[in-house]
């Protein structure tokens, strides 16, 4: 297998090629990669994305051609803009999506995933939109609950909310804060901020560990625990319910 893709809603991509090792990041329905290794059962994989690498287990994902991969990945993407919803099938079955599924060749209410035909009824994005959509996407995601490597409304970490939200939006973003903080220019001051603009900050050791997405008037949404809203200032992120800082400012970066 030289390629392939993400046929179910989400799937764990794993530190080392066994169920029981860490999950670093998740693939989502329609998402492309390319196979560097295959080991039993397992198979190391480089997304096309965000050029993450993992193993996943190969009773979760799809082979491609390469015609097939190449024409795919040759195309803007369509994302789905629903927060959950089904795809059916050619055989009327019924399969479950979440917020930024990748819908292959969509058009016109229905999208091929290599010979198979499926319906989709809801909304699309599909190329750069505003930067005022940013937030939009955000909210969508509050109050979801974290999980270290998530992706979905259903479970996400820092990085892979901010992530998700710049990318149903049509812009990339790395997978992880520290990545993430080495895209963009700099602002100096929080008043230079525009809703949409990111925010990361580090720990004791300066690593940074955590990355949110600043709105209007001070505050910010970001993953502590689930999705939620905070107050930003000059020295981080203040905890409206704790009335304490949780984090510490580092940088703040904008992309567009």
């Amino acid at each position: 297998m030289e390629f392939g893709i993400c046929h179910l809603n989400c799937i764990a991509l794993r530190k080392e090629p066994s169920d029981q090792s860490e999950m670093v990041s998740q693939l989502l329905f329609g998402e492309t990669f390319e196979v560097l290794l295959a080991e039993g059962d397992w198979i190391q994989v480089h997304l096309d994305y965000d050029f993450y690498e993992g193993w996943v287990s190969s009773k979760q994902i799809k082979e491609l051609d390469g015609e097939v991969y190449h024409r795919i990945s040759k195309k803007s993407p369509c994302f789905s803009d629903e927060m959950v919803t089904f795809i059916t099938n050619q055989d009327d079955q019924f399969q479950l999506i979440t917020l930024g599924a990748v819908l292959p060749e969509y058009k016109k209410g229905s999208f091929y995933l290599d010979e198979f035909h499926y319906d989709f009824d809801g909304e699309v994005i599909n190329g750069k939109m505003p930067k005022s959509n940013l937030v939009r996407t955000a909210y969508k995601f509050l109050n979801a609950p974290f999980l270290w490597g998530g992706r979905t409304p259903f479970g996400v970490d820092c990085s892979g909310f901010t992530q998700m939200v710049y990318k149903i939006n049509g812009y990339q973003l790395f997978r992880d804060a520290h990545q993430q903080a080495s895209q963009g220019e700099v602002l100096s001051f929080i008043e230079e901020c525009e809703p949409g603009d990111l925010a990361f900050f580090d720990n004791e050791e300066g690593e940074i560990i955590h990355a949110g997405i600043i709105l209007d008037n001070n505050y910010i949404i970001h993953c502590h625990g689930k999705v939620r809203i905070d107050r930003i200032d000059s020295s981080g992120i203040y905890n409206v319910d704790t009335n304490r800082h949780t984090h510490k400012l580092r940088v703040m970066k904008q992309l567009f």
